[in-house]
């Protein structure tokens, strides 16, 4: 069993929150599978809030409460720990922005965007307007810092062993000026080659395969079980229900093996920005 992990109550309003949480749990001497009965959530869940690394939903901070005889204390500041987690996330991200700070490894498949992890601000800026296109220069420059910021795991002392499969047609979808999309691609393969990270490209003419629905990512923790995020257009759910993520997990390995070897795909994005560079994109 790995060592109990503390959480810092001081590093933020979430880790402060869940700080309180297991304090609190263990004052009234319950244990994490005590506490999550009758309400409907796992423990693995619970325990991602006590490490501040998820947010409690108000279903939940109302039992904690009704459990703990807390008067209401959780529910109350649910809101707050909402507001915190933003922080330039849609809400539906929050979570996993931070739970990947904590990730020993992370894995994407990116079949319409490239991932956030490797974009560069003006990739960001481009996608952000053109979701957001009411939106004031304030608030967009708010979610580009956002998703710039996250790359700095990457600098962690132990950072998540990172991998990446993209769809060939990310690199031929020039969603920038030309310059701009070598910029990108050069940004990508640099990335993946400085942090010793595993990029693989699905081929255009790769028939059906197990993943022809949205972006999907894989996490796992030391101390915690793996889960699975799927996004879709304006919405994301993070799913950690095993037997779900074993699904998930064997869908994803089957795409591993039908994507090009990482040394060959670095070569076609490599090949793809000198032809932005050039002005030969080939459509």
């Amino acid at each position: 069993m790995p060592p109990r992990k503390d959480p810092d109550a001081s590093a933020n309003v979430p880790s402060f929150y869940g700080a309180e949480l297991r304090y609190q749990r263990e004052l009234a001497g319950l244990t994490l599978e005590q506490l999550a009965e009758g309400s409907f959530r796992g423990v693995p869940f619970l325990s991602q809030i006590e490490r501040g690394e998820r947010r409690m939903p108000v279903d939940l901070a109302r039992h904690v409460d009704k459990v703990l005889g807390t008067d209401g204390f959780f529910e109350r500041r649910c809101e707050d720990a909402r507001r915190a987690r933003q922080s330039g996330h849609a809400e539906y991200f929050a979570d996993v922005a931070e739970m990947e700070r904590h990730a020993e490894t992370i894995e994407d498949w990116a079949p319409m965007l490239v991932p956030g992890l490797l974009q560069t601000a003006s990739y960001a800026r481009a996608i952000v307007r053109a979701a957001m296109p009411r939106a004031s220069d304030e608030e967009v420059e708010e979610k580009i810092n956002a998703r710039m910021n996250r790359a700095k795991l990457f600098d962690a002392e132990n950072p998540p062993k990172f991998w990446a499969i993209l769809d060939q047609s990310l690199l031929q979808r020039p969603a920038l000026p030309y310059e701009q999309m070598a910029e990108l691609l050069d940004h990508i393969t640099q990335v993946v080659r400085n942090t010793h990270s595993i990029l693989q490209i699905l081929p255009q003419t790769t028939g059906a395969h197990p993943f022809m629905m949205g972006m999907t990512r894989f996490m796992t923790f030391a101390d915690a079980p793996p889960v699975v995020y799927t996004e879709y257009l304006h919405s994301g759910q993070v799913i950690d229900y095993p037997a779900l993520v074993k699904q998930y997990r064997e869908s994803y390995d089957l795409l591993r093996a039908a994507a090009l070897p990482p040394e060959a795909s670095l070569a076609i994005i490599e090949a793809a920005a000198e032809d932005y560079r050039d002005g030969k994109h080939r459509d």
